[in-house]
This record gives C-alpha cells, sequence and structure tokens, in this order.
C-alpha cells in the first residue's frame, strides 16, 4: 500500500470483483450522461416545436391552410403539430361521411389521443434509464465497498499488529466503488427529476390543446356543413377541409 489516493491508484489496487463493479458502475454513468445530453436537445426542441405552433395555430390561420402548409413540409409532424394532423386529417375524412357529429369527434380524438401516446412514448424514452442508474448505483458501489471491506480484513489477519495507518488504506480502496457509484446516481437523478417534470408539462400542454381542438372540430360537426368545410380555429369562419 501507499499513500496515493487517486481514483486510478484506487482502482488498480481493489480486487477483482471491486473492479468490475467499479467498471460497471463507470460504463452506467457514461450511458447516462449520453442520454441526459439527448434528452435535452429533445425535450428542448419538442418545448420549441409546441410554442412555435401554438402562436401560428392561434394567430387566425384556418385550420385548413395550417394543414395544407404542415402537408407541404418534408418533416414528419411531431408534438403538438403531429397531435393536431392526426385529428384534422381524421375529422376531415369522418366529415365527409354520413355519420353524427358524435362519432366524428370521438373519431378523431381518437385518432389525436394515439398520436399523443407515441409522442409521450417518445419523450419518455430512456427516461426509466436514468431512474434505474440513480436507484441502484449507489446498492452496487456499497456491494463493492463491503467486498472490498471483507478482503481488506482477510488480508489484515495474518499481520501481528493493524494501526490506523495500515488500516486505512485498504478501507479507502474499498470506499471508492462507494463514491463512484454516487458520482454515477447523483446526476442520473437529479436530471431524471428534471426531464419528468418537464415531461409532465408537455403532456398537460398537450392534453389541453387535445380539449381546445375538440371544441372546435365539435362546433364544426355540429353545423353538418357540406362535405369538405371546416371551421377556423379562432375566428370560426369556414374553411374548407381537404385531408
Amino acid at each position: 500500500m501507499n499513500g496515493n489516493l487517486s481514483i486510478v491508484s484506487l482502482f488498480l489496487e481493489a480486487s477483482f470483483f471491486v473492479q468490475l463493479i467499479m467498471v460497471f458502475l463507470m460504463i452506467g454513468s457514461i450511458a447516462s450522461w449520453a442520454v441526459i445530453i439527448d434528452k435535452s436537445r429533445v425535450l428542448k426542441r419538442a418545448v420549441s416545436s409546441a410554442q412555435e405552433f401554438e402562436t401560428s395555430f392561434w394567430s387566425g390561420v384556418d385550420l385548413s391552410s395550417l394543414y395544407r402548409e404542415m402537408a407541404r413540409a418534408d418533416a414528419t409532424p411531431q408534438g403538438m403539430s403531429g397531435i393536431f394532423e392526426a385529428g384534422f386529417r381524421e375529422f376531415g375524412k369522418l366529415k365527409q361521411s354520413s355519420l353524427s357529429p358524435e362519432q366524428i369527434i370521438e373519431g378523431s380524438r381518437r385518432a389525436m389521443r394515439v398520436s399523443h401516446l407515441r409522442e409521450m412514448d417518445r419523450l419518455e424514452h430512456n427516461l426509466a434509464f436514468l431512474a434505474t442508474v440513480s436507484n441502484t448505483s449507489p446498492y452496487i458501489g456499497l456491494l463493492g465497498t463491503v467486498w472490498g471491506i471483507m478482503s481488506s480484513f482477510q488480508a489484515l489477519s495474518g499481520l501481528q499488529s493493524a494501526t490506523i495507518s495500515v488500516v486505512a488504506p485498504y478501507i479507502s480502496e474499498a470506499l471508492a466503488a462507494t463514491a463512484v457509484g454516487l458520482i454515477a446516481a447523483i446526476p442520473a437523478g437529479i436530471f431524471y427529476n428534471r426531464y419528468a417534470d418537464r415531461v409532465g408539462r408537455l403532456e398537460v400542454r398537450y392534453d389541453a390543446f387535445m380539449e381546445e381542438l375538440s371544441a372546435i372540430f365539435q362546433r364544426n360537426a355540429a353545423r353538418r356543413d357540406p362535405p369538405g368545410r371546416g371551421a377556423g380555429p379562432v375566428t370560426g369562419e369556414l374553411a374548407e377541409v381537404e385531408p
């Protein structure tokens, strides 16, 4: 043993089992940081997209013009725009049938719910991994510490006398596994809570938009206008619905 307490030296002088646990924890930490960076980008884009779409939706443009503009875009609509696109397309199809207004609204809502669930699945992807790293890493590190302490006492059993200067390096090596576990767990726990809150806020925002759009569809379906006609989102003026 020597007085060098760097992580590298503690790792190299630890037992094979403790080394294996520390490597596993470091891999988990690196993977969690990859998820953190990717999820930050995804959620930032989702919030920005929702804000831009709401601004456009409530600007006074009619629904059909907004739908056609989205249809001309190369990218597949996601988030709030994807919910709108799914609901509006289904509403346009059902409005041209002989279904009752209630059936038309229910069909439109069903399409929006499917799009909503897909979007939530995309936003929540890998959040469970962060929660797993946060919850299990301290226990895995503790396992390495317990194993390291047991190995240390076995190594010390053959010594005639064990002073604090002799025991301390062994204990330090064993505690290194717990330290690595905490290094992996703390960032994962912090960002999991942060991202879960942002996803929850987006879900509420999507739910509110679905209710608002359903109300617009309901007012328009109740008019029983000629097939292919719908209402604008703000002014309520008639606009063609041609998905």
